[in-house]
């Protein structure tokens, strides 16, 4: 590879990581939108333990479970879809070649860049895997949330456990979405490193300004500063035979 495509590939590298500690390990991760989502999971489950009928929350979580399925099942498709570019590795350069755009060099060259992409799509899988896994022990964990009659104190710290597991559930959502996120970018380094720095630049502002200066975060920091709904009374209203229906209100 040519110096410019190594300079190009650093930067790439540099970028990603870099985010990476600048979301999740600087102190300017408290002003990030995920930060302001994490401590809206902690109020969710702190809510919920004080909830006499928790199916709705089972629901909510069981859809964010079947979001990472699919983002998982589109991770392998991708994979699928890169094993199909390096057999077809001829074909893709005549192509290229006949739109006059820069095919990298050798064969060689563009091999390793496919593998790389295949690399960051495996990432990516592995990382949806894992918060599949993590938000399936977090819903167990939902079920196993002591009931009102506990002692408040003892039915808090197990909601913010929880809730820690909900939160890691979402940390390694979000860093297979930043895959995908940057995937885009890697895109740019088959026509020209040039183009490649270009658009992991476009990329990193992209993520940039959704965590820092999105109007999504700006809603979710303002939300912590209302307060919650009060939790009606456990018990339910008395039906017409006498009985008692903890679905009703």
């Amino acid at each position: 590879m040519s110096t410019t495509d190594l300079a190009a590939l650093a930067w790439f590298i540099a970028a990603w990581l870099g985010f990476n500690v600048l979301v999740e390990l600087s102190p300017l991760k408290r002003r990030t939108l995920s930060y302001q989502m994490d401590r809206h999971r902690h109020g969710w489950m702190r809510t919920m333990s004080r909830r006499p009928v928790r199916i709705m929350d089972v629901g909510i979580a069981a859809g964010l479970q079947q979001g990472t399925g699919f983002f998982a099942s589109t991770s392998l498709l991708a994979i699928g879809g890169c094993f199909a570019l390096l057999t077809s590795t001829d074909s893709v350069l005549r192509i290229m070649s006949d739109l006059g755009l820069e095919s990298g060099g050798s064969v060689a060259n563009w091999e390793i860049k496919v593998i790389g992409l295949t690399l960051i799509y495996a990432y990516a899988f592995f990382k949806f895997g894992w918060a599949y896994r993590l938000f399936n022990y977090a819903t167990i964990l939902m079920g196993a949330m002591p009931e009102d009659e506990m002692d408040p104190a003892a039915r808090e710290t197990f909601a913010d456990k929880a809730a820690g597991v909900m939160v890691l559930a979402g940390n390694h959502f979000n860093r297979g979405q930043r895959a995908f996120f940057f995937s885009i970018g890697y895109l740019g380094w088959f026509v020209d490193p040039r183009l490649f720095v270009a658009t992991t630049f476009f990329v990193l502002a992209v993520l940039a300004r959704r965590q820092f200066a999105s109007q999504a975060r700006m809603l979710a920091a303002s939300l912590h500063q209302l307060p919650s709904a009060p939790i009606a009374p456990t018990g339910g209203m008395k039906t017409e035979t006498g009985s008692t229906n903890p679905f009703t209100r």
